[in-house]
């Protein structure tokens, strides 16, 4: 078994350290909150989206995505790719007077551009340790992901420098909209389920910590709270890190649907089948020492 056919991204991609980190979390919903600063892609969110009704599913949604296009076999990747691909084929909406597509080329590179961006940096000012080379491994992986969403390759950023030209060439159409501050309003106090209530006052400092994670442009322009030290978010988000990273994997994965975990258990068995050891699960695949020779075909 060819290691393309047991995962997209086999275990000594760059993308494995990053994905599989729980900070994560924190990663995604940074990423929501500067995704927002784009006005056109913003009103696309905001007039085809239900995400104030079901925020928690909207991450979940993501995870599962993600998961597949770096866990999940081709055929898991590719099936998912379609369906995100149709359903963005069908979605309209009104920005100044004009119509747009959810799928035009230059909102889909932003988002995807926010996104893996966020959980690049996260992740390392986690404390995941990488190099730069391996960040620009890391982007350049990413590239595939952008193509199951429709994107092309070779107009993805596939490099730490790629990536700030990128941003620097984008930063002058970024504004907060009122649909944008509203968003950051409700990703730092988001509306619950009723039996989810009693444990709402603990989510703030999650969502603040996304907040202060932000770039120091993204945080001057939305200007939600006050400046706090950066030494003390690096400090949270380490802690927050190794608390989440504390948990095993078995309880851990109940955080996601079903389909999510029923892909998981299905790339461990898959890895399992070619040769790795995956007795402590897909994180124990991510230290290069605990490696196995796995039995592939050339």
């Amino acid at each position: 078994m060819a290691d393309g056919d047991v995962c997209v991204q086999s275990p000594q991609a760059a993308t494995w350290p990053v994905h599989l980190d729980r900070s994560m979390w924190v990663a995604g919903v940074r990423g929501l909150m500067l995704q927002a600063l784009h006005p056109i892609a913003m009103r696309g969110v905001w007039q085809n989206s239900t995400f104030q009704e079901d925020p928690f599913g909207r991450l979940r949604r993501t995870a599962d995505f993600v998961g597949r296009v770096t866990f999940g076999s081709p055929q898991e990747a590719g099936e998912i790719g379609r369906r995100v691909r149709g359903i963005h084929r069908t979605l309209r909406f009104t920005a100044d007077g004009e119509s747009h597509r959810v799928d035009e080329p230059e909102l889909l590179l932003w988002v995807h551009c926010a996104e893996v961006s966020s959980y690049l940096e996260v992740t390392r000012r986690a404390g995941v340790a990488l190099t730069d080379r391996q960040a620009d491994r890391y982007l350049a992986e990413q590239r595939r992901s952008a193509a199951y969403v429709g994107l092309h390759e070779e107009d993805v950023p596939g490099s730490l420098a790629e990536m700030a030209d990128y941003f620097a060439g984008v930063r002058p159409l970024l504004r907060v909209t009122p649909e944008a501050a509203e968003t950051v309003r409700f990703l730092l106090w988001p509306r619950v389920a009723r039996r989810l209530a009693p444990g709402k006052p603990a989510y703030f400092p999650f969502g603040a910590l996304c907040y202060y994670t932000l770039p120091d442009w993204a945080r001057s322009m939305y200007g939600v709270l006050p400046d706090v030290p950066q030494r003390a978010v690096t400090a949270a988000l380490r802690s927050f890190r190794l608390a989440m990273n504390s948990i095993p994997e078995e309880p851990y994965e109940r955080i996601f649907d079903a389909n999510t975990r029923a892909m998981l258990r299905g790339s461990r068995a898959r890895l399992g089948a070619a040769g790795y050891d995956v007795t402590k699960g897909l994180r124990g695949l991510i230290n290069p020492h605990r490696w196995p020779k796995p039995t592939i075909d050339a």
